[in-house]
């Protein structure tokens, strides 16, 4: 399974994945669609499961295709950001002193 690493900053997951976007011609609306696929994806890894199957699936063969899913959710969730101009950053500090606030 792949490992965190902070090798890979915004900029170049953006540089990476711009590419693809521009040849495909994804606007706000697409992106945002394909994120939600993505995370259906992911969501197809795990369904029904309780966390100790998650821990034994994370286990095996099959986290590879969960860290892809992991994978596939940032960068398109990082491309909507930067093709909304949108600070995720920001946004998640915002959010965070939220959700302190509320709970």
């Amino acid at each position: 399974m792949a490992r965190v690493s902070n090798s890979m900053n915004t900029a170049a997951v953006l540089a990476a994945f711009d590419e693809i976007a521009r040849r495909r011609n994804w606007q706000s609306l697409h992106l945002a669609m394909a994120l939600s696929v993505e995370v259906a994806e992911l969501c197809r890894h795990l369904q029904w499961l309780d966390d100790g199957q998650v821990e034994r699936m994370l286990q095996s063969d099959e986290a590879e295709s969960v860290a892809a899913e992991l994978a596939d959710i940032q960068m398109y969730l990082l491309k909507l950001a930067a093709v909304m101009d949108i600070d995720l950053n920001e946004a998640l500090a915002d959010k965070i002193a939220e959700n302190r606030r509320r709970f």
